[in-house]
């Protein structure tokens, strides 16, 4: 079998690192990309807080870093072989950026005119988010009576920031005349045979809890689990 001829040989070298280099580049890509936050260190000066917002694109990269208040553009940017190479914003007031990639962490200096800073940089954790909690139901609800525990079963059905439903306890049943659920904070007014029960609260740890006023009588704290 005859051997290629040198001039094909590096012909295929060439093409075979490109495709490495872009499969290198396609990989720091899905590891990069995300939001990054930590500290600029100056000495003899507090750290600062900054974070980044980077995108990788086969190599280049884009996005912004913040410090403070300051938005500033990345208007140049390449990472390459673990190095991430950073040009900020469109003056050279803003500086360059040079870090070392290792896994999760950045970690290099941000040199601004005549001002270096040490930067270290977390990638920041991506949060689900949470599912809202869903008031309609029954919850089983304590209320601390002068010390004394107060059971009593409540029923609320929501609809947009309108609450309705009842309250049951040892006194008997009461309807809900009055119920808001607004900007996170649920307040009721229960019509009782001895006068209006007030309820506030707000959810904490998948818990109702608050404070009520009993006909203007008696005053505490009150805490309901919903029932499943």
């Amino acid at each position: 079998m005859k051997s290629l001829p040198k001039v094909a040989l590096t012909s295929i070298a060439i093409l075979l690192a490109l495709v490495l280099s872009a499969v290198a580049s396609f990989a720091q890509g899905d590891t990069l990309t995300g939001k990054y936050e930590g500290t600029a260190k100056v000495a003899g000066s507090a750290d600062a807080k900054i974070s980044m917002e980077l995108k990788n694109e086969a190599g280049k990269v884009s996005g912004r870093l913040m410090n403070g208040q300051t938005s500033i553009e990345i208007s140049e940017g390449t990472f390459v072989d673990g190095t991430l190479a950073l040009k900020l914003g469109a003056a050279a007031k803003d500086g360059v950026l040079t870090a070392k990639v290792e896994g999760e962490k950045l970690t290099g200096d941000w040199v601004a005119g005549n001002q270096k800073k040490s930067i270290e940089l977390k990638k920041a954790a991506t949060m689900a988010a949470a599912a809202p909690l869903n008031l309609s139901g029954e919850w089983e609800a304590v209320a601390d009576a002068n010390g004394q525990p107060f059971p009593f079963l409540l029923t609320l059905k929501v609809e947009g920031e309108k609450v309705s439903g009842s309250s049951s306890s040892q006194l008997g049943d009461a309807n809900i005349s009055t119920g808001t659920w607004k900007e996170g904070k649920l307040s009721l007014q229960i019509e009782g045979a001895n006068g209006v029960t007030t309820l506030n609260g707000v959810v904490v740890d998948g818990k109702l809890s608050g404070e009520f006023d009993y006909a203007g009588q008696l005053q505490g704290k009150w805490v309901a689990v919903k029932k499943n």
